[in-house]
């Protein structure tokens, strides 16, 4: 028997999928919730084998809430379901060790069966989701990234040289080539693209 608490804004979605997984294999749903805090909250009660998020969600986004069970819960086996998987979250997802993706459109049998990979210790990206992961658009280096993410945080260039251990004139440089490849005109903007487009 697999545990599972179920995380999904859309309720006609997660109450359809609470009642149709039981069927499709040897599944109990110990709760559903329906925002990234609530799911926080039931994965953090109930202890699931499995928890099965939505990735958009208000508040507290999956991304959001998985961090959050993670810092308390490392141990804990994630199911993330999403429509459109764009490279820059799905790069994030795996770096906070979620260990599966499957596509919302899935039929609940073969969400069941991702969940029974899963819950045996195996990993699982459907196909479509991976597809997308690996056409990474973003024109810009590790470095950029950094320097454009704690400018997105508010730190001032010299800030900026300090924490990342860099020369000011050298953090310029990054922040030129960012704004230049993004074709923004200041830093903040270029970092603001940068999140928008899900490279940060």
């Amino acid at each position: 028997m697999t545990t599972v608490v179920l995380a999904d804004d859309e309720a006609l979605l997660r109450t359809a999928l609470a009642s149709l997984l039981p069927l499709e294999g040897d599944i109990t749903v110990l709760a559903e919730a329906g925002d990234g805090e609530a799911a926080v909250q039931a994965t953090l009660r109930h202890r699931p084998d499995v928890l099965v998020i939505d990735l958009e969600m208000p508040g507290v986004d999956g991304l959001g809430a998985v961090s959050a069970i993670r810092r308390a819960r490392p141990e804990q086996v994630i199911l993330m379901v999403t429509r459109h998987a764009r490279p820059g979250v799905l790069r994030k997802a795996l770096k906070l060790g979620v260990q599966g993706f499957v596509s919302k459109s899935a039929e609940p049998a073969h969400i069941a069966s991702v969940i029974a990979t899963l819950h045996a210790g195996k990993r699982w990206i459907d196909p479509d989701v991976s597809a997308l992961a690996v056409i990474d658009d973003c024109p810009l280096t590790d470095r950029e990234i950094d320097v454009l993410r704690a400018t997105g945080d508010g730190y001032s260039v010299a800030d900026i040289a300090a924490r990342l251990h860099l020369a000011a004139g050298t953090v310029r440089n990054y922040l030129s080539n960012a704004m230049q490849k993004t074709q923004t005109r200041t830093r903040h903007e270029a970092a603001r693209y940068a999140r928008e487009h899900d490279w940060l």
